[in-house]
């Protein structure tokens, strides 16, 4: 593999490590957009493994600022799951082709998109009550799969993690661990899958500055910019890029 050459692929994937960058920084969610669009241009497991080390560098940041706050439990009932999960991204990404995972990543981001546009309204799903723990280690499984195979995990952990009402602090920081372990399960993975390779983390590299400086323009434009329709924005976008990349696989 070499470098691309093409600037439409480093404009594409500036902008995603941008969305991954501001969703740090306060746009929680909308970072679940990156890999879709990194797909446009590049094939998606090769893009989610040039993603993966700068997670794991903004999660380093993510777990320090909360190291007092998060909730154990949590984690203990929902991780077990989050590796199954895991193992079973690596095993599609590894037994299907480009375009199967193309189309699964197209999928998540329809079902993301559509889902958040609908809790908007109040029909998207939610949990409420005492549940069993099997149902957290089941939506741990999902956050698992979709983290490995397109780096959104968040909305399967919100969904369980919103149902126990965690004080704001407390989810954040359960949030920065849980993903911080995640992140880092998915490495044997994408070494057994030959991805980690000298261009692919040069690449990384290249696009780590971008990301730290767009989280920090995540925290100033959060407290400037219309949440409300930033997150339309995003949400209605994911879901054409998540159809088109479905319709592009399936051709």
């Amino acid at each position: 593999m070499t470098l691309p050459s093409d600037p439409l692929f480093y404009i594409v994937a500036s902008l995603a490590i941008f969305l991954v960058g501001i969703a740090k920084g306060g746009f929680s969610g909308i970072g679940a957009a990156s890999m879709p669009l990194l797909t446009l241009v590049i094939d998606p497991v090769r893009g989610a493994a040039i993603l993966l080390p700068i997670l794991i560098v903004q999660d380093v940041v993510g777990v320090w600022a909360f190291r007092k706050s998060w909730d154990r439990s949590l984690i203990i009932t929902m991780l077990p799951g989050a590796l199954v999960g895991i193992f079973l991204g690596w095993w599609f990404a590894a037994m299907v082709s480009a375009d199967g995972v193309k189309g699964a990543v197209g999928m998540i981001a329809l079902l993301f998109g559509a889902n958040q546009l609908m809790a908007r309204s109040g029909a998207g799903i939610r949990l409420a009550g005492r549940l069993p723990d099997w149902v957290g280690s089941f939506f741990g499984a999902m956050s698992g799969f979709a983290s490995q195979i397109a780096h959104a995990g968040g909305p399967p952990f919100q969904i369980w993690a919103l149902s126990k009402a965690l004080p704001r602090d407390v989810f954040a920081g359960t949030s920065s661990v849980f993903f911080f372990v995640v992140n880092w399960a998915k490495v044997p993975a994408y070494f057994a899958l030959g991805q980690f390779t000298t261009q692919n983390l040069t690449l990384a590299a290249l696009f780590l500055p971008l990301a730290i400086a767009s989280t920090l323009a995540g925290v100033w434009l959060v407290r400037r910019v219309s949440a409300h329709r930033f997150y339309l924005i995003i949400y209605v976008l994911m879901i054409i890029i998540g159809l088109y990349l479905m319709f592009d696989a399936a051709t």
